[in-house]
């Protein structure tokens, strides 16, 4: 079924009451009886009294009211990163800019923790976007464009030019005793060809139905996410919440890599891909969880197979497959999870065989230093199939400071996909790559960065002839555009 999506645009939109006190330390003395020359003091008006107006309304989410009669079409820029207090940067109706506390949508939490589909991240990570308010509900927005040259050496290496990024938009209102929230993700990816674009010892997906891509990265759908959920308070610090999405994120895995604060820089996928996040792209998916404070268990049923080679449609499927995931935030720096899934089907060209997954990652962020901040994120995934169990990692980072982020990130694959057609044993490949950007502000909420990276790749003996060495490279330069 071919679709044409048109995208919304989203619409941008203490009183102080006077109370008498009395000062410490004095007493007044009692009146005595007038005398009959004597006037009796008159009576002052008791002070009038300012009430805040009925008009004034609370920002969904948000624990403190804002002004009575905002600019109806007055976007805030929103920069989230302390796990404290936000800042809107943009006043509102004439106001002063206030300070509010933003809660998550699945629970009793800062909306920092909150990442792709119910994932978690760090309290402490840092969010950019845009934000208004209209009646009841709170919209904000995010996303990136980038314009990538990308250079791969050796036989199996190619250059190509092309666009990559997400748009998301986040729509949301209280629901009883908890929230109703409404996302939606787009991507220019499908523009860049059903073969995508080269990247070495990458695999996986296909671009015509019969062969898989190998040393490419698939272009994701057109669509990403349109997605639901519902939570409800059944506690000081619990909720129970729903989730569904045609697409939409299993509870599987870390938070997908253009989420991830330690990588989302990067203008690359990680060959880790299919191994830990691939499923950030489900045409199907049901998920039923429990808040406890810092601790989330959730259960999804979902449709367990890839996105075939049709990028501008939507698919369905039985919610055949299952995930279970378990995470943690012990401190407000760091956020742990676990996942278990089984797949049914889930490779096109390979029919019939099933997956069972694991995953496990530990995410961190923090400020520094004034001004300087660092991310990280460590992580395992493992396949199994046909009685083989391939596992790969991957650890990334990212610096900020000012206008310039650092980023970097090493991987290792156990990849049984980079020769088509024969029964190899599994090859162990890695690659480290290295990169900067740096953003130039060019509107109020747009950013234009520039940047480049560079990576160095290592296959084994078998596979060097294919790779004209053992050391193959790549690179890429990219200009950005950032809604910010």
């Amino acid at each position: 079924m071919k679709i044409l999506l048109l995208s919304t645009a989203l619409a941008w939109a203490v009183p102080l009451s006077a109370q008498s006190m009395d000062m410490p330390g004095m007493k007044m003395p009692a009146p005595t009886k007038p005398t009959s020359k004597a006037k009796p003091a008159k009576k002052k008006a008791p002070p009038e009294k300012h009430e805040a107006p009925a008009s004034a309304q609370a920002m969904p989410g948000v624990n403190m009211p804002m002004p009575a009669h905002p600019a109806p079409h007055a976007p805030m820029s929103v920069r989230m990163g302390s796990g404290q207090m936000t800042q809107m940067n943009t006043p509102m109706g004439g106001q002063s800019a206030h300070q509010a506390m933003i809660n998550g949508a699945l629970g009793p939490y800062t909306i920092e923790r909150e990442s792709s589909g119910t994932a978690w991240q760090p309290d402490s990570s840092e969010h950019t976007g845009i934000m208004t308010t209209s009646g009841d509900w709170m919209l904000m927005a995010h996303g990136h464009v980038n314009f990538v040259y990308d250079r791969q050496s050796g036989p199996r290496g190619e250059d190509k030019a092309f666009a990559s990024g997400m748009l998301m938009g986040i729509a949301r209102r209280p629901l009883g005793d908890g929230t109703l929230q409404f996302k939606a993700m787009i991507s220019p990816d499908p523009l860049m060809g059903p073969s995508g674009y080269p990247l070495l010892l990458s695999s996986g997906e296909t671009a015509n139905g019969r062969d898989r891509l190998i040393d490419r990265q698939h272009p994701h759908d057109f669509v990403m996410e349109l997605s639901a959920s519902a939570s409800q308070n059944i506690g000081p610090k619990s909720t129970l919440f729903l989730y569904g999405g045609l697409p939409g994120e299993p509870a599987f895995g870390p938070p997908a890599f253009m989420h991830r604060e330690s990588i989302m820089d990067s203008s690359d996928a990680p060959i880790t891909h299919h191994w830990l996040d691939s499923t950030h792209i489900s045409f199907g998916v049901v998920t039923a969880g429990m808040v406890r404070d810092r601790v989330k268990l959730e259960f999804s049923r979902f449709n367990g197979r890839e996105p075939d080679q049709h990028r501008w449609d939507i698919e369905t499927g039985p919610l055949d497959s299952t995930a279970v995931r378990l995470s943690w935030n012990p401190t407000r720096t760091l956020a742990l999870q676990g996942s278990w899934g089984y797949f049914r089907d889930p490779e096109q060209l390979e029919p019939g065989v099933d997956q069972k997954r694991l995953s496990a990652s530990v995410m961190w962020a923090d400020e520094i230093a004034p001004g300087w901040k660092a991310a990280g994120t460590l992580a395992w995934g493992r396949k199994s199939s046909l009685g083989h169990d391939d596992d790969a990692f991957a650890a990334e980072a990212s610096l900020k400071h000012k206008h310039w982020t650092l980023f970097g990130r090493a991987e290792d694959t156990r990849n049984r996909e980079l020769i088509e057609g024969q029964d190899e044993p599994a090859y162990n490949v890695g690659k480290v790559s290295l990169g900067a950007v740096r953003d130039f502000r060019i509107a109020d909420h747009l950013a234009l960065g520039a940047g480049g990276l560079f990576s160095l790749n290592f296959v084994p003996e078998a596979l060097a002839p294919l790779y004209g060495g053992h050391n193959p490279t790549g690179a890429m330069g990219f200009l950005r555009i950032k809604l910010n």
